[in-house]
């Protein structure tokens, strides 16, 4: 499922470059998302959805206590912050190359193309070496990849500028490997868990770009899309501090 996502992400930058490498205006490249979004309601009008074997009635006054015990903020904590650092480099990663690296516009919106490609990529190989390294030891790893990928093509020569896109195959598996770590562990309400965990993810995705722009407003483009160095460490603490307190036997 995360490759055919990479696989939509990747298409479009393509898609939308074309159009306006042949001065299509730019209202064209949202008039086509009218045409996906009807061919995607249409979609599941026909898809029968499967029933629930047991139906449980939610309170949500229980909420903070079945989805903040334990490491579960950790978790919280590292998805928000992973999902603040792809967004934001997706969203002004086309205007950073353009403005910062002078790179034309067809040029830019292949590297963001890229991005999706490196995510897709490394989603597809993921699982082959997830679940034998395991799963904090390889969101670790890729979260270290991707911090030095990021500031080499940020403040790098302008030649690795590359690097930039190549980051996205060092955070294609952090999101999935997350979801899966917290259902591994989380087996008792997890439709609960997992709805707190996507809620935190939605909300990375809405600091991260904004907070790179308020950044960039103030102090350029390079200096706020370095925040995302910052957002990649506070993944990586927080990683690093469940791996420690699962491996000193707390509860998880």
């Amino acid at each position: 499922m995360a490759v055919l996502h990479g696989l939509g992400s990747l298409i479009a930058p393509l898609f939308a470059g074309w159009l306006l490498s042949i001065n299509m205006s730019w209202r064209l490249i949202y008039r086509w998302d009218i045409l996906l979004i009807a061919l995607f309601v249409l979609i599941f009008i026909f898809l029968r959805f499967p029933k629930a074997e047991e139906k449980a009635q939610l309170d949500f006054r229980h909420i903070p206590q079945i989805a903040f015990k334990g490491q579960l903020p950790w978790f919280y904590a590292a998805i928000t912050f992973y999902v603040a650092a792809e967004i934001g480099l997706a969203s002004w990663l086309v205007t950073f190359l353009q403005e910062t690296r002078n790179i034309s516009v067809t040029a830019s919106n292949q590297s963001l193309s890229l991005f999706f490609a490196m995510l897709m990529i490394g989603r597809l190989l993921g699982g082959f070496f997830v679940h034998r390294i395991g799963y904090l030891r390889s969101i670790l790893f890729m979260t270290i990849g991707g911090i030095v990928c990021i500031a080499a093509g940020l403040f790098g020569p302008h030649e690795i500028s590359f690097l930039l896109a190549m980051t996205g195959f060092f955070l294609s598996i952090i999101f999935p490997t997350i979801t899966a770590a917290v259902s591994d562990t989380h087996t008792e309400n997890a439709n609960t868990v997992l709805g707190v965990l996507f809620t935190f993810a939605g909300l990375g995705g809405v600091i991260g770009p904004w907070l790179i722009a308020w950044s960039s407003d103030l102090f350029g483009l390079q200096t706020g899309l370095s925040l995302i160095i910052l957002f990649m460490l506070i993944l990586l603490i927080s990683v690093a501090t469940l791996m420690k307190r699962i491996s000193n036997g707390q509860n998880t």
